[in-house]
């Protein structure tokens, strides 16, 4: 998975609860975007969250 360049924000991982209590694990995917930036006054493209 993409982790931002700029934070650090990385996958989550966390446990799913169903209405009868069953539990199962999973995880929340940070919300990135490949984007163009200018690093060291050349563009690169990195990976960058929505934050």
């Amino acid at each position: 998975m993409a982790k931002c360049a700029c934070c650090g924000k990385g996958v989550a991982f966390g446990i799913k609860v169903s209405h009868s209590h069953r539990r199962s694990n999973r995880t929340w995917s940070p919300n990135v975007k490949r984007v163009k930036a200018v690093v060291d006054g050349s563009p690169k493209y990195i990976y960058a969250c929505t934050r």
